[in-house]
């Protein structure tokens, strides 16, 4: 903190100090948002710190004046947003980004983020969303990483660099928040808001990794979850708030609650009134409470209680003041917006989100027909999200437009300027066309927060319009928007070919003409497991081994009556124009021992007929432990670009801990014994190809 910060403190009233531990809410007019009368009284009066959802810069300095020209003490504001895939320029949502497995990509697209956001004023972005994502009922899943925890630690890593570019203080640069701590995506039958019950090893080794990733890489701010967790509301959770992420992880950055969720604890039922909820959010931890209002209201009757010291307020302050400072806000106020950004970098920013949105595309499937050949042709486009430049920004779009998304019929008449191209078509014109891209899916409103689908499939009218295009007999092409996996299997059944298209921001029609053409070869790979039935949710790659594993002839094992046991589609599953082949992988060593490293290297050919980059991922099974472990864990992901006829190696370092698994209190735990070392293009077991290393006794 800063020698001005430092004596701000000791200047303080209780009331400001409360001000600064308290987040207030824009407010929504006819104009949009803005800060009202009230709330720049109150901003004048030190009764608030920081600022969300305020956009545009005139408003955010005019409200900045307010705090450093009419309070008493003049300490400036923070005004914080979800910027979380983009400002202006959206980029694909994170879950359609994930499947770039791609961290230098991950973290291009947050520093232009940054930049754009930046220059508008805003000094914090709720960002990056790290909730491991298991089950595609919960609508979050579209904000997540995946459903790995190795995969959301290394973008947890990138988005933090991304976002904070190493030094706050910076203009370009947003401090990073990383929500939601944690285990918001294993809520009960993937309800938004709803309980979790997750054991002690799950948390341990499915939902903390990308959270303790994101705290080596400096990030700023860690917001808890809305959830409780076995009847313990995250806000208010000492053992994770205090005990892991304070003592363990020595995270000194600041707490911030999510959206009322300190009043909410009221609600939970584990809070009398808002003194005592006041009290337990601020002992568990949590520095600014964000627009409950419940630290200006709660914590003086709460200090006058007993129920907290003003210790524990002046050490949260200290918190919140320290940000401020690394931010450069006691020392330039006004300098975020200064410098606005210049056509060049938003031209760059563009063909930033065209890149981001093609490397986000999983082609599912492919019988044959993609890419379209020929100089011209008659392709008829048809469903709701075919020229729905709006929904293609996704759930979170910040200050993101419709006018300047490209919608996929518009992308499509710009990259076919040969073809005759029937929009809005009829199934007479379907009946007509050469070929017919059909594009359903999920509006943005369908996914993202409080969007919770009990049959997460394609919308019933959609389903119709389907139906009556795959049975005029023509060849279809399916681009499946969406923020989730879409559970309709008997789309795969018909469609010619399938493309996962998320919400790919505002190059989207331009990235999906470039797959359609050939211009560009898809290289997506899904960072989820794709159900084939709701009733196997949650489904994942990684489980573990049963005594009775599933056998379709065996009527006593693990399998369901009426579906397969096995997915629509693997874990890293994702097509190309190019056909790859695995060698089998080899390793620098035989044996390795803890404090050692491996250097695993596998051969990939190109045996197609087109250039195509691979994304080979590598997986380890151990498989006898003291505690059974995964099927399959991933270790490591690793790209590689292939002329035709090429061959190519791929190389992973892979450390002794990495074969490492928590132990009783959490603790690395090594053991002796073989280890089967994986490489492959998904979680598929059957196109596996693998070697074996021995984990040599601790000498130590």
């Amino acid at each position: 903190m800063t020698p001005n910060a430092a004596r701000l403190e000791g200047l303080m009233s209780l009331h400001e100090k409360l001000g600064q531990l308290t987040m207030i809410r824009a407010d929504f007019g006819n104009a949009g948002a803005e800060l009202g009368v009230a709330k720049l009284a109150q901003i004048r009066a030190g009764g608030a710190g920081s600022i969300l959802d305020l956009r545009g810069l005139e408003s955010i300095q005019e409200s900045q004046r307010a705090a450093v020209d009419g309070s008493r003490l003049g300490i400036p504001l923070l005004f914080t947003l979800d910027v979380l895939h983009g400002y202006e320029t959206i980029f694909p949502i994170p879950l359609g980004e994930a499947a770039a497995f791609d961290p230098a990509l991950w973290q291009q697209t947050a520093s232009a983020a940054a930049a754009e956001a930046a220059a508008e004023g805003i000094a914090l972005t709720f960002a990056p969303m790290l909730d491991v994502g298991r089950d595609p009922r919960w609508g979050r899943i579209a904000e997540s990483p995946g459903e790995d925890p190795f995969a959301g630690a290394r973008f947890a890593e990138a988005k933090v660099r991304g976002f904070q570019q190493g030094d706050l203080s910076q203009g370009a640069t947003l401090a990073a928040t990383a929500k939601h701590f944690a285990g918001y995506g294993a809520v009960t039958a993937g309800r938004d808001y709803a309980s979790a019950d997750i054991s002690a090893r799950t948390l341990e080794e499915v939902h903390l990794p990308p959270f303790a990733a994101a705290v080596r890489a400096g990030v700023a701010a860690i917001m808890p979850a809305f959830m409780d967790i076995a009847g313990e509301p995250a806000t208010a959770h000492r053992g994770m708030l205090d005990g892991i992420l304070r003592r363990r992880w020595g995270f000194d950055g600041v707490i911030v609650s999510d959206f009322c969720a300190v009043r909410e604890l009221i609600v939970h039922g584990v809070a009398a009134d808002a003194a005592e909820a006041a009290a337990l959010a601020l002992n568990a931890g949590v520095d600014i409470d964000m627009e409950s209002g419940v630290y200006l209201e709660g914590l003086p009757e709460a200090l006058s209680r007993g129920l907290v010291s003003e210790e524990q307020i002046d050490a949260a302050v200290r918190r919140v003041l320290t940000l401020k400072a690394r931010l450069g806000l006691f020392d330039k106020p006004f300098e975020r917006g200064s410098r606005p950004l210049s056509n060049s970098q938003r031209q760059q920013h563009r063909a930033l989100a065209r890149e981001a949105a093609r490397k986000s595309i999983v082609l599912l499937q492919n019988r044959n027909l993609l890419p379209l050949r020929g100089e011209g042709g008659h392709l008829a486009v048809a469903g709701p999200l075919s020229d729905a430049a709006g929904d293609m920004l996704g759930p979170w779009h910040a200050a993101g437009q419709a006018k300047d998304a490209v919608s996929f019929l518009d992308g499509l008449k710009k990259a076919l300027p040969g073809w005759r191209i029937t929009d809005g078509a009829s199934l007479d014109a379907a009946r007509e066309a050469d070929a017919v891209l059909l594009c359903i899916g999920e509006s943005a409103s369908m996914c993202g927060e409080a969007t919770s689908r009990a049959r997460p499939g394609i919308p019933d009218e959609q389903h119709r319009l389907a139906e009556d295009v795959l049975s005029l007999g023509k060849p279809v092409i399916v681009a499946l928007t969406s923020g989730r996996p879409l559970i309709d299997p008997w789309l795969f059944d018909k469609a010619d070919a399938v493309l996962a298209t998320w919400f790919l921001g505002s190059e989207a029609g331009a990235a999906l003409a470039g797959i359609l053409t050939g211009a560009v070869n898809p290289s997506g790979k899904l960072p989820v497991t794709w159900p084939y039935d709701a009733g196997q949710i949650p489904i994942f790659y990684a489980q573990r081994p049963t005594g009775r594993p599933a056998k379709p002839d065996d009527h006593d094992t693990s399998k369901y009556l009426d579906v397969p046991v096995g997915p629509q589609f693997c874990f890293g599953h994702g097509l190309s124009f190019a056909r790859f082949a695995y060698g089998s992988p080899r390793s620098s060593s035989k044996t390795v021992r803890r404090g050692e490293r491996l250097l695993i290297e596998a051969e990939i050919s190109n045996e197609g007929d087109v250039a195509g980059e691979e994304t080979a991922f590598l997986f380890i099974r151990d498989p006898v432990a003291s505690i059974a472990r995964p099927l399959l864990e991933l270790k490591g992901f690793a790209k590689i670009s292939l002329d035709p006829g090429m061959t190519g190696t791929v190389r992973f370092e892979l450390s002794a801990d990495g074969l490492s698994f928590p132990g009783a209190e959490g603790e690395p735990c090594l053991e002796a014994g073989e280890v089967q070392i994986f490489v492959g293009p998904s979680a598929n077991r059957d196109l596996l190809k693998s070697c074996t290393v021995l984990v040599g006794k601790d000498s130590s």
